[in-house]
């Protein structure tokens, strides 16, 4: 099992002093960033630097394809002292597949790596839905906060 902790990625630290990374969601600006489902045999942690498709989820059966699906910016804010950035649920409908992971990646930056998520075990999804549930838009839980 390659995917032990969810990680924000190194190179992603870097590329944020580089401004390579938007999260503006106003107006035409931001940059637009996908999530990709890995089953346990993929290697991602916080070494990885951009989308791979080794270890990526089975995309033979229903709504899922390489590659994962665009997310949804609910927003940047300045809370408690906390810059924070989160996205909304995302579902894959209709598909048949184990995923025990998943990688945030950029596809405006040359699909630059954000962070690796570990989901604990392999969750599974048998002709259904497969949802990626997002923690709350707070300075203790989005899923990025700088501090």
């Amino acid at each position: 099992m390659a995917i032990t902790s969810n990680a924000i990625c190194n190179s992603f630290k870097q590329e944020l002093l580089q401004a390579e990374h938007d999260f503006d969601t106003s107006g035409a600006g931001g940059n637009k960033f996908k999530l990709a489902l890995y089953q346990n045999t993929a290697v991602i942690g916080k070494s990885t630097t951009s989308y791979t498709t080794g270890g990526e989820a089975s995309s033979g059966t229903g709504g899922y394809s390489a590659g994962g699906k665009a997310l949804v910016n609910t927003g940047t804010s300045l809370s408690v002292n906390t810059a924070i950035t989160n996205y909304s649920n995302l579902s894959f409908t209709g598909v048949t597949l184990t995923a025990r992971g998943a990688l945030i990646y950029n596809t405006s930056n040359a699909n630059a790596a954000v962070c690796v998520l570990d989901f604990g075990g392999d969750k599974t999804a048998t002709a259904g839905t497969f949802t990626v549930q997002f923690p709350a838009y707070t300075s203790t839980a989005a899923i990025l906060r700088i501090s």
